[in-house]
C-alpha cells in the first residue's frame, strides 16, 4: 500500500482529501502545519507528499526547500495545493522542484489522476534502465515527461562512431558534453611529467564517461580513447544540466546512475597505489575480468587486453607485468595467448589482492 503524506492546515479540506485517498486504498499520514509535515516526512518516508502552499509558520515552499535538502526525502514526489493560479506561484514552485500542482477547488478525479501519475513516474524512474541505447532513450523519455523538462529532445542525442585508438577527449580540455558508450570498449588515462601513461579506468557498453569534470565545471583530469571500434552517444551539456537541475527525482536517479561505480573505482585506485606489484597485477586482472569478461560467473574467464594497457593499469613497466604474468602462469592462475588471458583461478587471485 502506497503511503501519502498530506500537509494541510484547513481541517475540513485535509479530512476530505484524506477520505478520498483512503477510499482509493492509500495509507494516509496527516500534518496540520508545515513543521509537523517535515518531521513526519523524515521519519515515515512517504511515497508522495501533498502540501498546501499558504500555511502559517512554515509555508509549502519552505517545506519543499527543507525536504529537498535532505538526502532521505529529496526524491519524494511533491504536489502543491494552492487556491491561487498566478504564474508567479507556479514559477516559484517549479524552481524549487515541485512535481505538480492542484488548484483548489478540484474534484476527486483530478486528485486521483495527479497522485497516480506521479507515483507511476516515480516508480518508472526508480526502476532504472537497461545500459544500452534503448535503455538510455527510455530514461530520457521518462525525464522528458517530468515538469520543466520539455526542452530535452532526443534529436540532440547524437550517436557517433569512433575507430580504435581514436581520442574521445584530452586531459586539460574543457568538457562540453556527457558521453554514453553504447558499443565497444574505452579507457581513460593520465600522463605524468615524464610522459608515461597510466590507465585510470576501463569502460564497457552501458557506461557514462566524463561526468565528474562536467559537473565540477573543470577541465578534464584525464584523457579518453577507444580501445576498439565503438559507438558513443554524445549528450549535450545543456541537456545534461536540464536533467540535473530541473527535477529533483530525475537528478537523484541520474546521479545514482552516474556514480554507480565511483566507490569501486576509489577502492581499486587505493589498492593499486599501495599494494605490491604482484597484488596490483592480480587486482588489475580481476578488474578487467569484471569489466569485459563474457562469462564472469564461470570458473575460467577469458579477457583480451594488451600488455601495455595492463601495465598502465598496474602502474608498472611492461617488462615487470610480463614477468608477473609468467609467474601467474607457472602457478596455474592464468593461461595466455597473445593479448588473450584466461583466468583459471580467480578465487586465488582475489585472496592474493587482500
Amino acid at each position: 500500500m502506497k503511503k501519502i503524506l498530506l500537509i494541510e492546515d484547513n481541517n475540513e479540506i485535509r479530512e476530505n482529501i484524506a477520505e478520498i485517498l483512503t477510499l482509493a486504498n492509500y495509507e494516509i499520514l496527516e500534518a496540520e502545519n508545515g513543521k509537523g509535515g517535515v518531521e513526519l516526512a523524515k521519519h515515515k518516508l512517504p511515497d508522495l507528499i501533498i502540501c498546501d502552499i499558504m500555511m502559517p509558520q512554515l509555508d509549502g515552499y519552505g517545506v519543499l526547500r527543507m525536504l529537498s535538502g535532505n538526502t532521505s526525502t529529496a526524491s519524494i514526489p511533491f504536489i502543491f495545493l494552492t487556491a491561487k493560479s498566478e504564474k508567479e506561484d507556479f514559477r516559484k514552485g517549479m524552481n524549487l522542484g515541485a512535481d505538480d500542482y492542484l488548484i483548489k477547488p478540484f474534484d476527486d478525479l483530478e486528485l486521483l489522476d495527479a497522485v497516480e501519475m506521479r507515483l507511476k513516474k516515480n516508480e518508472n524512474l526508480k526502476s532504472g534502465f537497461q545500459k544500452n541505447a534503448e535503455g538510455l532513450n527510455d530514461f530520457l523519455q521518462e525525464a522528458k515527461g517530468q515538469e520543466n523538462l520539455e526542452k530535452l529532445t532526443s534529436d540532440k542525442q547524437k550517436l557517433q562512431h569512433f575507430k580504435k585508438k581514436q581520442i574521445l577527449f584530452l586531459e586539460g580540455n574543457y568538457p562540453n558534453a556527457l558521453y554514453f558508450l553504447n558499443k565497444g570498449k574505452l579507457k581513460t588515462y593520465k600522463s605524468n611529467e615524464e610522459g608515461r601513461e597510466y590507465i585510470t579506468n576501463l569502460y564497457k557498453a552501458g557506461d557514462f564517461i566524463g561526468y565528474l569534470d562536467l559537473i565540477e565545471d573543470k577541465t578534464y583530469r584525464e584523457s579518453a580513447v577507444v580501445m576498439e571500434d565503438s559507438e558513443v552517444y554524445v549528450i549535450s551539456k545543456e541537456d545534461f544540466f536540464l536533467l540535473l537541475h530541473n527535477n529533483r527525482l530525475v537528478a537523484n536517479q541520474f546521479i545514482k546512475i552516474l556514480s554507480d561505480n565511483l566507490a569501486d573505482r576509489e577502492e581499486r585506485l587505493l589498492k593499486l597505489a599501495y599494494n605490491s606489484v604482484r597484488k596490483r597485477v592480480a587486482e588489475a586482472l580481476l578488474f578487467v575480468e569484471k569489466q569485459y569478461a563474457n562469462n564472469p560467473d564461470h570458473k575460467e574467464t577469458q579477457v583480451t587486453i594488451s600488455r601495455e594497457d595492463l601495465a598502465s593499469i598496474v602502474g608498472a613497466s611492461k617488462e615487470t607485468v610480463i614477468r608477473t604474468l609468467a609467474d601467474f602462469k607457472d602457478e596455474n592462475l592464468i593461461k595466455s595467448q597473445g593479448s588473450k588471458i584466461t583466468i583459471i583461478n580467480n578465487e586465488k587471485l582475489r585472496r592474493m589482492r587482500n
